[in-house]
C-alpha cells in the first residue's frame, strides 16, 4: 500500500479512466489492465472534477454542497485511489504500483458472428423454455429421474469411474464453451483456468471484460454455460422417450449425461459459492460482492468470520444483502440434499464393491482394479489441495 502526502493544495493525475453508469452506481475501468471497480455518484463527480484540474479544496466544497447527506473527505478518497493503483502523479511525482494485468486475449480466433448465432437476444427466452420443458419431463416421467446407481454402468469400477471421468470432462468444456460462445458473441475475449468449488475440481471462464457491456447483455454471457448443459439434457430425454434403447452401454451413458447435468443444475443454486446463477443474481440486482458483503454482515453475530475490509454495503444493498443470505441457507440444504440422495450412496456403494477386493491375490483382475480406484482418489483428492493452495497464493499475492 503506498501512502503519499496528500494536502488540498495537491496536483494530481488519475491513470486513465472510462466510466460507465451501471444499474445502482458506476463502473469504472482503468484501461491500462483491465481492471474493473464500481463506485458510487458522488466518488465519479468528484473523478470527472480531478480530470478538468479543478483545485481539491474547491472540488471538496462542492461535493460538500451538493451530497449533504454524505460524509465527504476528499483525501481519504484520493488515498483509496492511489491504494487501487488509479492516481498516476501527485504533486509531479509518478506514482509506481503493483497491479496484476487484468486483460484476457484468448479465444479471439472464434467469431463473433458465429458466436451469435447460438448466443443473440433470444438465448435467454429459449433458455427458460428448455428449463421448464426439461423439469416438466421429469414431473411427467418419473423415471427418468437419475438415481444414484447410474453412475454405475459396468462391473469394474475402473471403468465406471473413469467413464464417469471423461463424460463429465466433456460435458465441462462443452459447458466452458457456453461461456466463451457468450462473450465471442460481444467480440471480447475470454480466458479459461482451474478453480474449486468445496471438495469439486472444476474448469471456470474468465468473464472479466463482460464489465464492458450494460448489465442487461451481461446475462447472457453467465448463462451461456447452462444454457449449454440445457440443450444437451433435453436432445437426451427426448432420445430415451423416443427410441428405445437396448444395448446397456449407450443406454447407460445417456443415463449418466442426466445424472451429471441434473446434479450440476442443482448445485448451480448453491449460492454460498460462487456459481453461475451466483453471478447472475449479482448482476441484476446491481450489489456486487455480496458474498463478501454477506460474510461482512454475519460477522456481526459470528465472530471468527473474518471481515473483507476491502468491500463496502451501500446503503440500499442491505435488503439484497439479507436476501442472499437466504438463498445461501437453501443452497445449503440442496448441498446436503445432494450428499444425502447422491454422493454418500455413491460413495458407500463404490467402497462396498471396491475394497474388498484388495485382500485379493494380484493376479486377479479385480484387485487391479480395487487399486486403480484407490489411486483415482488420490489424484482427485492431489488436485483439489493444489486448486485450494493455488487460490490462497493468489489471493495473498
Amino acid at each position: 500500500m503506498t501512502t503519499i502526502e496528500l494536502n488540498l493544495e495537491s496536483k494530481v493525475i488519475l491513470q486513465p479512466l472510462k466510466i460507465r453508469k451501471d444499474k445502482t452506481h458506476y463502473i469504472v475501468e482503468k484501461e491500462e489492465t483491465g481492471e474493473f471497480f464500481e463506485m458510487p455518484e458522488i466518488c465519479i463527480e468528484a473523478i470527472k472534477k480531478i480530470n478538468n484540474r479543478e483545485s481539491l479544496a474547491t472540488i471538496e466544497e462542492q461535493l460538500i454542497e451538493n451530497y449533504k447527506e454524505e460524509e465527504v473527505d476528499l483525501l481519504d478518497f484520493l488515498q483509496q485511489l492511489i491504494d487501487l493503483g488509479l492516481v498516476k502523479e501527485v504533486d509531479g511525482k509518478e506514482i509506481i504500483t503493483y497491479t496484476k494485468d487484468q486483460s484476457t486475449t484468448g479465444f479471439t480466433s472464434i467469431s463473433p458472428t458465429f458466436a451469435a448465432l447460438l448466443f443473440n437476444r433470444l438465448t435467454i427466452p429459449l433458455f427458460i423454455i428448455l428449463i421448464i420443458a426439461n423439469f416438466g419431463i421429469f414431473a411427467f416421467y418419473t423415471d427418468l429421474l437419475p438415481t444414484y446407481t447410474d453412475i454405475f454402468i459396468f462391473d469394474s469400477m475402473v471403468f465406471n469411474i473413469l467413464t464417469y471421468m471423461m463424460l463429465s470432462l466433456i460435458l465441462i468444456i462443452l459447458h466452458e464453451f457456453g461461456h466463451i460462445l457468450a462473450i465471442r458473441s460481444f467480440d471480447l475475449p475470454a480466458n479459461v483456468q482451474i478453480g474449486n468449488r468445496l471438495f469439486l475440481v472444476v474448469a471456470e471462464t474468465d468473464l472479466t471484460a463482460a464489465w464492458k457491456l450494460p448489465s442487461k447483455q451481461r446475462n447472457r454471457l453467465f448463462l451461456g454455460g447452462m444454457f449449454i448443459d440445457q440443450l444437451i439434457l433435453i436432445t437426451v430425454l427426448i432420445v430415451k422417450l423416443s427410441v428405445s434403447i437396448d444395448h446397456f452401454v449407450i443406454n447407460g451413458i445417456l443415463s449418466l449425461v442426466v445424472l451429471d447435468i441434473f446434479v450440476k443444475t442443482i448445485y448451480q443454486c448453491c449460492f454460498y459459492m460462487k456459481t453461475d446463477l451466483y453471478y447472475l443474481f449479482e448482476n441484476i440486482t446491481g450489489c456486487y460482492n455480496l458474498m463478501e458483503n454477506g460474510k461482512n454482515h454475519l460477522a456481526k453475530w459470528v465472530p471468527f468470520i473474518k471481515v473483507d475490509n476491502t468491500t463496502t454495503i451501500f446503503e440500499e444493498e442491505e435488503k439484497i444483502v439479507k436476501l442472499y443470505g437466504v438463498f445461501s441457507f437453501i443452497g445449503v440444504l440442496l448441498t446436503m440434499c445432494l450428499f444425502i440422495i447422491y454422493f454418500i450412496p455413491q460413495t458407500i456403494y463404490l467402497m462396498v464393491n471396491t475394497l474388498p477386493h484388495l485382500m485379493n491375490p494380484s493376479g486377479n483382475p479385480y484387485f487391479w482394479d480395487a487399486l486403480v480406484i484407490v489411486a483415482q482418489f488420490v489424484l482427485i483428492i492431489s488436485l483439489l489441495i493444489y486448486s485450494i493452495r493455488k487460490k490462497r497464493k493468489s489471493a495473498s499475492a
